[in-house]
């Protein structure tokens, strides 16, 4: 279903505007979240002189929220899926709404959210960033928590050290360092835009031109790792990405729970077994499994000792082992 409405922010015509910006930001039973994400987009818009237009994509939410952005937020275009298609395609609808990748419409499109809250100025900052950084394909802002506190925003591409590192906890400093895929704290304490590998998905700015030439995302990946295949494919295409830390956004989402989540799990490694036979060779393919395979037996016996001291029950126990044998069965296939 597609509500049909203007999709557009109103804009201040006093003011010189920047190029046009498109938002899409893919709902699934977030309500709440998704109110207060979009009051901060209509708060920042009124910052900076940038004209928008916002789209939601609703992925089959059974919260109402569908019905809170048609009540709430008139000026929303407001896409709605019957089914639970996916971040991707989901993703990928608001993207064509908006006329991507080669049909006209904003020089920009910031994939944001709905577990965010921008900052004042962040989304003009972001726009002004790109005008004057011709050769950036994309860029995302700084995240920090919801307390305010610090955040890693952009990482390096995934390496076989990151997939040990998942598995076999480094000593805090390895786990906190470019061996894991982390850029320096201080680099985003300076204030100045640096280069990146990819930002996390949560906030990624991408320019029209560089979409055109990657192609929209991979719709391959359900969840997870769509945006580092995006990331790669557009620096293929001769493109920098940035880190602009000036823009700041909170990213709430980055504070989630840390309890196991079997089916998250299995969809994560799906999803980077399939980055990696996207991007990487045979062989280097072969020792992220054997990586792998490591840490899941590591995993699978410290599952077996925690039942017998007692400190995990047995429907939990089960259902982590049969996540493990998942993901080892998933790697012998896509890797």
């Amino acid at each position: 279903m597609d509500r049909d409405g203007q999709g557009a922010v109103p804009a201040d015509h006093g003011r010189v505007l920047m190029a046009r910006l498109g938002i899409v930001t893919v709902s699934y039973n977030v309500r709440d979240l998704l109110r207060q994400c979009l009051a901060s987009v209509q708060e920042s818009l009124a910052c900076g002189p940038v004209e928008a237009e916002v789209v939601v994509v609703d992925n089959a939410s059974a919260d109402g929220s569908a019905a809170m952005v048609e009540r709430e937020f008139p000026w929303v275009r407001l896409l709605v899926n019957e089914r639970n298609a996916g971040f991707a395609a989901a993703t990928n609808l608001g993207l064509r709404a908006l006329g991507f990748p080669d049909d006209g419409g904003p020089s920009y499109a910031l994939l944001l959210n709905p577990d965010t809250v921008v900052h004042g100025a962040a989304l003009a900052d972001l726009v002004a960033f790109m005008e004057r950084t011709p050769r950036a394909g994309a860029c995302g802002p700084r995240l920090v928590y919801g307390d305010g506190s610090f955040q890693h925003s952009a990482f390096r591409f995934p390496t076989v050290a990151m997939a040990y590192f998942d598995f076999f906890m480094p000593h805090h400093r390895l786990l906190d360092s470019w061996l894991n895929g982390r850029y320096p704290r201080r680099l985003y304490e300076r204030g100045a835009p640096f280069a990146v590998d990819h930002p996390l998905g949560a906030a990624l700015l991408v320019r029209r031109e560089a979409v055109a030439r990657a192609g929209l995302l991979d719709e391959q990946f359900f969840m997870y790792c769509e945006e580092i295949d995006w990331c790669r494919r557009i620096k293929a295409g001769g493109w920098s990405i940035y880190c602009v830390p000036q823009a700041e956004i909170v990213h709430l989402g980055g504070q989630s729970t840390q309890q196991f989540r079997a089916d998250m799990f299995v969809a994560l490694w799906r999803s980077r077994y399939r980055l990696f036979a996207k991007h990487n060779g045979r062989l280097y393919r072969r020792l992220v499994r054997l990586v792998v395979e490591a840490g899941l037996a590591r995993g699978e016996e410290r599952v077996r000792q925690r039942v017998r001291e007692g400190c995990l029950d047995q429907v939990a126990a089960q259902q982590m082992l049969a996540a493990y044998a998942e993901v080892r069965a998933l790697g012998r296939v896509l890797a």
